[in-house]
Order: C-alpha cells, then sequence, then structure tokens
C-alpha cells in the first residue's frame, strides 16, 4: 500500500513529515512553482529544515509565531513550511490591509519575525526602533535577504513533538464586519482537511493551480492536500482571466480553487472555450455564494468535477455541494460533510424543527483553538448543545430540505428587518441578477424612517446594455412579493470585494448612509 496513503489514514499526523516523506519517494518530482522559480520535493524538503533550524537559531520555538506578508511565491510557501516543522505558527498577513492593521496583527499575534517582500513592506511602512527583524523573500531592500538568513545548506532542525492543539497557523479575518480577529488553527484541524482530500484525487500526478492568495484559509484547504498527496502546487500571485487559462492549459492543471467572481470571470472570457481544460479532476469553491446559473454554466463548460464547500475559517463543520452529482441541487451549498455536525437554532439557541430556517452552526473535529487573545469574542461564536458538545456560530441563516441539503438565504448580520418583515438580500439579488442587463448586484439594508429599513439594490452593468434605474427598479419589484420591493437602485462600476471575492456590504451602506 501506498505509504502516503497509510500515513493519512492515521488519526494525526504531521504535513511537515508527509513532505519528508514524498521527498524521500520521489526526490525530483516538481512540488511547487510560480512565475519565477521552481522547485522539487527533496529540495523543498532540505529547504524547510534550513527554515525551521533558522528559526530555532534565533530563539523562535514551539509555539510562538513568525508573520508573513508577501506576494504569494515558492519562497514564501517554504517558509510557510519550515515553520511548520519548528513547531512555529504562521500569521500570514494581507498585504492590502492598512498600515496600522498590518502593526495591530503583527502585535496581536506577538510575532517573532516578519517575512515580506518590497511591495508589502512598502505598506507596511519604515521599521520603529522596537519593530520586529524583517526577512526580504525576493531578494529587496525590503529586509535581510532570505539566503543570507538562512543556515548553511545540509542544517537540520531539533525535533519538536507537535500535538493536534498545537498552533498551525493564525488567520486574521478579512475584517468585512470590523477589525478582523486571529483565527487560530491546529494541526490537528489542518490533518483533517488532509484527510478530506482524499476523496478528491490527489495524488502525485495532481498539478493545482492557486490565484488566491496564501493569506487566505480558501487557498490552503487545497494547498496543504496537495502537497500531502505528493502533487504540484503552481501559484498564481495575481489572478487575471486569461492568464489563468494560459496557465492551466499550458501545465494540465488538474485541480484549482477559485472563488465565485474568478469563476464568473472565466467564465465571460472570450477565449474560455477555445483552451484545453481538458486534464482538469477537480475545481472548488468556497468563500462567497455561487448562484445556481454560475454553477451550472461551469458544469457544462469546464471538464471534471465541481465542489463547493460551504464553512468557515473557524471551522466547526462543513457542507458539501457534489455538483456533478446532483445537478438538481445547484441552489444549494450541500449536505453535511462526514464527520461534521450541522444544526440549525433560533435567537434563543435552540434547535428549530425540522423544514423551519435558522442560524447555522457546526461541530467536527476541525475546528478553530479560539480567536487569539480574544476569549470574549470566542465565547460569541460558540454555542453548546444541551449535552455539552461544542458548535461553531456562522450567522448565516439556512434551511435543510427533506433529502438534508442546506439552502443558504443570508448572513444574520445581513438580513433585513423592514416594517417587522424578514427580507433576505440574496432574494432579491437572485430577482435582479437574472435581468440580462445586470452582471453583478448587491443588495443592503439602508435606514428608513417609516419601515426601519429599507433594501437598496447596488447594480453593475452588464457591458452593451443600457439598462436604465427606474425601469430596473420596476422590472424588479414586479417580480417581489410586495414587503420585499426595493426602494432605490444605485449602478456601480464595481462591487467592492476582499481578496478572497466577499462582496463588503459594510462598504456599500457607507456609500449612502443616510
Amino acid at each position: 500500500m501506498d505509504p502516503i496513503r497509510t500515513d493519512v489514514d492515521a488519526p494525526f499526523g504531521r504535513i511537515a513529515d508527509l513532505i519528508a516523506l514524498n521527498a524521500r519517494q520521489s526526490p525530483d518530482r516538481l512540488a511547487l512553482a510560480d512565475a519565477q522559480d521552481s522547485i522539487g520535493y527533496a529540495a523543498l524538503d532540505a529547504l524547510m529544515d534550513r527554515v525551521a533550524a533558522g528559526l530555532q537559531r534565533d530563539g523562535v520555538v514551539h509555539g510562538d509565531a513568525i508573520a508573513i506578508c508577501a506576494a504569494s511565491s515558492v519562497a514564501y510557501a517554504a517558509v510557510f513550511l519550515g515553520a511548520l516543522r519548528a513547531g512555529v505558527a504562521v500569521a500570514p498577513l494581507a498585504p492590502g490591509s492598512t498600515p496600522a492593521s498590518l502593526a495591530r496583527m503583527m502585535r496581536d499575534a506577538d510575532a517573532r519575525l516578519l517575512f515580506t517582500d518590497a511591495a508589502a513592506a512598502e505598506v507596511i511602512g519604515a521599521p520603529g526602533e522596537d519593530a520586529i527583524t524583517r526577512i526580504a523573500l525576493d531578494a529587496s531592500a525590503a529586509g535581510q535577504a532570505l539566503a543570507d538568513w538562512l543556515p548553511p545548506p545540509g542544517t537540520r532542525p531539533f525535533p519538536v513533538d507537535v500535538q493536534p492543539a498545537s498552533a498551525f497557523n493564525i488567520i486574521y479575518s478579512s475584517g468585512t464586519t470590523g477589525e478582523p480577529k486571529g483565527i487560530v488553527q491546529g494541526h490537528g484541524m489542518r490533518w483533517a482537511h488532509v484527510q478530506r482530500g482524499a476523496r478528491y484525487g490527489y495524488g502525485p500526478d495532481t498539478v493545482t493551480l492557486l490565484s488566491t492568495p496564501l493569506y487566505s484559509n480558501t487557498t490552503l484547504v487545497v494547498f496543504f492536500p496537495t502537497l500531502a498527496f505528493g502533487g504540484c502546487v503552481v501559484l498564481m500571485p495575481k489572478f487575471d482571466a486569461a492568464g489563468y487559462l494560459q496557465i492551466a492549459q499550458a501545465r494540465g492543471v488538474t485541480h484549482t480553487m477559485l472563488v465565485p467572481v474568478q469563476y464568473q470571470r472565466l467564465m465571460a472570457h472570450p477565449a474560455f472555450d477555445a483552451h484545453d481544460l481538458s486534464r482538469f479532476q477537480y475545481k472548488f469553491s468556497t468563500s462567497a455564494p455561487f448562484n445556481a446559473a454560475l454553477k451550472a454554466d461551469v458544469l457544462q463548460r469546464w471538464p471534471g468535477g465541481l465542489i463547493e464547500f460551504y464553512g468557515m475559517t473557524e471551522g466547526g463543520g462543513t457542507v458539501i455541494l457534489e455538483a456533478h452529482l446532483h445537478p438538481t441541487k445547484l441552489h444549494t451549498v450541500g449536505q453535511p460533510a462526514p464527520g461534521s455536525d450541522i444544526r440549525l437554532i433560533d435567537e434563543e439557541g435552540r434547535e428549530v424543527p425540522p423544514g423551519e430556517a435558522g442560524e447555522v452552526v457546526g461541530h467536527s473535529s476541525g475546528m478553530m483553538t479560539g480567536y487569539h487573545r480574544q476569549p470574549a469574542k470566542t465565547r460569541e461564536a460558540e454555542w453548546f448543545a444541551p449535552d455539552g458538545k461544542r458548535f461553531i456560530r456562522t450567522g448565516d441563516i439556512g434551511r435543510f430540505d427533506d433529502e438534508g441539503f442546506l439552502t443558504l438565504f443570508d448572513r444574520k448580520k445581513d438580513m433585513i428587518i423592514s416594517g417587522g418583515f424578514n427580507i433576505y438580500p440574496s432574494d432579491l439579488e437572485t430577482v435582479l441578477r437574472a435581468h440580462p442587463g445586470v452582471a453583478d448586484v448587491a443588495v443592503v439594508g439602508a435606514p428608513s424612517v417609516q419601515w426601519g429599513e429599507t433594501p437598496e439594490g447596488y447594480v453593475v452593468r452588464r457591458d452593451g446594455h443600457a439598462v436604465d434605474a427606474a425601469e430596473l427598479l420596476a422590472w424588479a419589484n414586479a417580480q417581489l412579493g410586495k414587503t420585499q420591493r426595493l426602494a432605490r437602485l444605485h449602478f456601480i462600476d464595481e462591487l467592492p470585494r476582499s481578496a478572497i471575492g466577499k462582496v463588503l456590504k459594510r462598504e456599500l451602506r457607507e456609500l449612502n448612509p443616510s
């Protein structure tokens, strides 16, 4: 039997150890590639040793943390993996954050070292007197060159006893609802992701193309299983549809993770059907609503299976839609994954009866330890069943159908209460999106003296369509219930989104606060 499969079947293991096993089995097999660099498994394993040893030399020990703030690259990935070998948690930070937010996150993580690049260093700003040591991943002036910081070739770290509860990484939330929180994920949680990957064809022939950033959990749930099973990860630091299609064809890509807005842009690209994507086995998506019509288009025109994951960076269970196997369920996010206990609760924290809507909560082996240094926020995110079982609240409202498929309505915080009636923005967005002149849309609640709140839509026109706001408003309201009707529509060039495609509704509300 394949030793990798045997190890993955164990209740717990370390991803860094699987990379070492792949290095022994196939030393020259390609592990990582970006536009400028590539590295095989033996060289990656040796580089991870040097990173781990360098951290230990500098006094960064098991339980400490480092920060990485840079564009995705082979060097970035190698440092992340090397830190894991030393039992050091990684705080991967978004270069698109504000300088003040980045400083706060580094303090919150108590990061001992910062690995960065020239572009990110400009955002972070010049180091102060008490700033942590910076190492430049790109040989720029952003810090000490990585090549100079690393110990000599052949240096090995001393062994570290990593346990399932040991901190693997600290992922900072995207900040769509306010100040980011540090989500501490353990090695056990990541091991559960690797075990789940056994279902999706990862192996030595896998070529995974990733164009979402390495600081995002969206990316990491595919990145680590690919390497654990001996595949190759191709990193694309910045997504563009034409470049993505060229790489996918040239490298014979088999797996990918994309957020819905990226699928939208790829399927709309005029040259999409001219590219050979026949080697694709599985395409994954998560992190944002994926409308049924777009899923259907992907299934029709793009070879390979389509898998949608619904869950949170905080963990607490996963819902999976194998869209290619359930084409009549594309309006749902699927069924609970094996080992995931997904329930629905009401405002008072009681489970709702079958067929009713409620807030989605989940439990699984893959759950965050908590928010870093924020026990009160951790408690707010938890729900405990009467028997004491711990669940994580999602903040999403959903309902199960008779076959156990979960349909999501909206974020609890985004639900609009108008004249005492609950309005789900997603219902209104679905209607608007069906108009041929609408390319993208988001609906938010606006203050109303008469109703408390009233729904307003922000619409991106489709190229070549000169749809009028009054006409579109009348068209949509004719299809909506009396209590759902939109008060106003605003045209906008592009919806504000996070780096992983979530619409930043808070920013839309701030455009027209009155």
